[in-house]
């Protein structure tokens, strides 16, 4: 099972560079009509801005009404488009512990860890023939665990950096991919023991996917998330933790 956002992402890229081109030339006549005292050119220029924004945020807004929420078992991917090839992620595994790290240096959890095993791969099957082989680093993403109560916890950089210590392994969602490639992260969060329907959302971090059509960081859309039930358990494969009560 795999989703993307956002659909047909070349064309909605181009949209919004050409809706941004024409609202500037058009804002460029309106002052050019003020400066020159005419009403036409200020008229012209205004009016075409107003319509063009107009226009672009009507769809817009009319794409992200219509969208529905998905969630995504363990193992289905959720693409991210970089215009010429998809990035995916998936959930491979998730535990719950109670501390993080060397026995004599433990990360103590305020409530409980939950580790969450991120397989990131750049799908070779979504690059153009003449792209090549060069490595392509993802954009800025956002990552946050969600509960049944809609309650948002973020991730736990001192756990994390507990548990790349104790691999002596480093690393960033942001790392250099050249297709084909894939890793594993963990991603830590402090979360309350009776926290419920767990589930993940990884998303761009860049503020202009905001008025991107179809992108579900935009105006209203509804987002994509990764489930964490029945994802298998990797308490053995993290060393060392101390086991959740």
């Amino acid at each position: 099972m795999a989703e993307s956002t956002p659909h047909l992402a070349p064309i909605v890229v181009l949209l919004f560079l050409g809706a941004v081109f024409v609202t500037a030339v058009s804002l460029l006549i309106l002052l050019y009509g003020v400066a020159r005292r005419s009403k036409r050119y200020a008229s012209i220029g205004g009016c075409t801005a107003l319509c063009v924004i107009s226009c672009y945020l009507l769809v817009l807004c009319g794409v992200s009404l219509v969208s529905s929420e998905k969630v995504l078992p363990p193992g289905g991917w959720k693409y991210f488009c970089e215009l010429d090839c998809h990035v995916g992620y998936s959930v491979s595994g998730v535990a719950t512990t109670a501390a993080i790290g060397p026995d004599l240096h433990l990360t103590p959890a305020k409530d409980q860890f939950v580790v969450v095993r991120l397989k990131i791969w750049f799908d070779p099957r979504t690059i153009s023939p003449h792209r090549g082989d060069g490595p392509l680093t993802p954009n800025a993403r956002r990552v946050v665990l969600l509960d049944t109560n809609e309650h948002a916890y973020a991730e736990f950089p001192e756990g994390e950096a507990a548990i790349a210590r104790t691999q002596n392994e480093a690393g960033s969602l942001r790392q250099p991919l050249r297709p084909g490639q894939s890793l594993a992260r963990d991603i830590v969060f402090d979360v309350p023991k009776a926290a419920s329907g767990l589930r993940l959302l990884i998303t761009e971090d860049d503020p202009e996917t905001v008025l991107i059509i179809g992108h579900e960081n935009s105006l209203f859309h509804k987002k994509i998330y990764l489930s964490l039930d029945s994802a298998p358990n990797i308490i053995s494969k993290i060393s060392p933790l101390a086991q959740a009560n």
